[in-house]
């Protein structure tokens, strides 16, 4: 018989959601246990280490963190600016879109006003374009409570959740070219000319235009800093804990219980699973059929392939920026590609070079690709905990699509040709095996503007202690997921309480 183990609160899963939400109920004096599956902490923050140089898989850049910023704002209250080893990237052009054979490097400026010199300084025709765009950004975001800090769950105007990205472009401006670079880091979201809404694309790029940053030595310091705030405060996080049932007595949730039998007793659960594999863990009726088919039938966002790049010493110098390439103004055409086709576009991220050398040591590009291309091998199971070969077949699959990748880099970049000592491969399968997502999607389920309500997840259950969070309930990223975890733990601990508790934790702030 396992020794029972109780807590105020247990948390599946230790990707940012579940680690935000056991920092801030850790801050308000509960007794808090994480479990995680993996060897690593983490989820999207995880970093990995190959010939001595260290690669994010998820958290390329951080966005909102200049004093008074959300997500600074947020992060403080969590005692994390102090300890954060952050670089601010280059405010002339933090992303630069690169379009075809166009030798044009587009930037991003950095601050509303820069955003739009830099533009002008490409488009000077289309002044009003820009201003319309970037009025209608911040509108946009102004919408969103949490996302401001601010109390209330109404939305102002309800239209941004029906109104398509795409077609928002379309009627912005006849210039392609403008519509292309405005819409040319869509990478960062999973944008899809079918499906995404334009508040996604508000949300997520208004922060960046705010400002930009690099996390130094890779974004995994954060899982480890929250997760050293949740130990201090008595607290557990514990890794190699596979979840596989959530046991009800009188329709609450009692103690989760993992695969080798060891039960954790909690007041309240919080899931960061995926909503459709936490409905998996109980048969419960309380989750009705047609609840359940709604979750299990909520198309995912796209994943990804990645070539993670080891370069020889002092042969790439560094630029503070990431590049986003298209190989025509159609940047929209890229979820629902032909594999033949395959790739239509990259983002390239430079790793922040070592104290005091001026050439970055690590490169990672990635690129769209869909699990129905890797599908044959979705029997096989690949991480440090359980390590397999899913054959050599698949070993051609990767080499081939990574020369097929690179050879378009080298179009724009062909100084890195001479200059890679060695490189690594990750698929869709990658990111299912570590990230626990049924198929290694990216971003969460693909918001739809045809159908909001369809893709609107709430933190809520009819369990009435267990909740929900992570990149499905408000959006992905950094910013959208620690929004998601603070309204996640509003639900326990009240709205105006938790964003009265923000205030006073920033109330010095000029």
């Amino acid at each position: 018989m396992q020794q029972q183990k109780e807590y105020d609160t247990v948390i599946i899963g230790s990707g940012l959601g579940g680690l935000v939400c056991g920092a801030i109920l850790s801050k308000e004096g509960q007794r808090v246990c994480v479990l995680e599956k993996n060897e690593q902490i983490g989820g999207n923050l995880q970093t990995f280490k190959r010939d001595g140089v260290t690669f994010d898989t998820g958290v390329h850049y951080i966005s909102g963190l200049d004093k008074g910023q959300n997500l600074y704002q947020f992060f403080n209250y969590l005692g994390l600016m102090d300890r954060l080893e952050l670089l601010k990237m280059d405010e002339d052009g933090f992303d630069v879109i690169l379009l075809g054979d166009d030798a044009t490097e587009y930037p991003y400026g950095m601050g509303y006003d820069n955003f739009k010199q830099k533009l002008l300084t490409c488009f000077p025709h289309e002044q009003m374009a820009i201003d319309t765009y970037c009025s209608d950004i911040q509108r946009i975001c102004n919408n969103f409570p949490m996302y401001n800090i601010k109390e209330g769950n109404e939305y102002e105007d309800k239209t941004v959740f029906t109104t398509s990205a795409a077609a928002y472009f379309d009627a912005l401006t006849n210039n392609e070219k403008l519509r292309a670079v405005l819409a040319g880091t869509h990478l960062l979201y999973g944008g899809n000319r079918n499906k995404t809404p334009l508040h996604v694309h508000a949300l997520v790029v208004n922060s960046y235009i705010e400002s930009s940053w690099r996390c130094v030595k890779g974004g995994d310091q954060l899982a480890k800093l929250l997760a050293k705030s949740i130990r201090e405060a008595g607290g557990d996080v514990l890794r190699k804990k596979n979840v596989t049932h959530i046991e009800l007595e009188n329709d609450k949730a009692v103690y989760v219980e993992t695969d080798t039998g060891e039960r954790f007793y909690g007041t309240q659960f919080i899931s960061n699973m995926h909503p459709a594999q936490t409905l998996d863990l109980t048969d419960t009726p309380l989750f009705r059929k047609a609840y359940r088919s709604r979750i299990q039938g909520i198309e995912n966002t796209v994943s990804a392939f990645i070539v993670n790049i080891v370069l020889k010493p002092d042969t790439v110098l560094f630029h503070n920026r990431n590049y986003y390439y298209h190989c025509n103004t159609d940047v929209w055409n890229t979820v629902n590609y032909h594999p033949e086709e395959w790739p239509h576009h990259y983002a390239l991220f430079e790793n922040v070079p070592e104290k005091g050398s001026a050439y970055t040591n690590g490169i990672i590009l990635m690129t769209y690709m869909r699990f129905d291309e890797v599908a044959q091998w979705k029997d096989t199971m690949n991480t440090t905990l359980d390590e397999q070969s899913r054959g050599e077949d698949y070993e051609h699959f990767k080499q081939e699509k990574a020369e097929k990748l690179l050879a378009l880099v080298y179009k724009r970049f062909p100084e890195l040709e001479g200059a890679i000592q060695r490189y690594y491969i990750s698929t869709p399968l990658s990111y299912r095996d570590y990230i626990g997502t049924a198929d290694g999607n990216m971003y969460g389920i693909a918001k739809d503007f045809n159908d909001p309500l369809q893709t609107t997840i709430s933190p809520v259950t009819k369990i009435p202690n267990l909740f929900l969070t992570g990149a499905n309930i408000v959006l992905h990223g950094v910013l959208g997921v620690t929004v998601g975890a603070f309204i996640t733990t509003s639900c326990l601990l009240g709205k105006e309480y938790l964003v009265n508790k923000i205030r006073k934790a920033n109330e010095t702030l000029s």
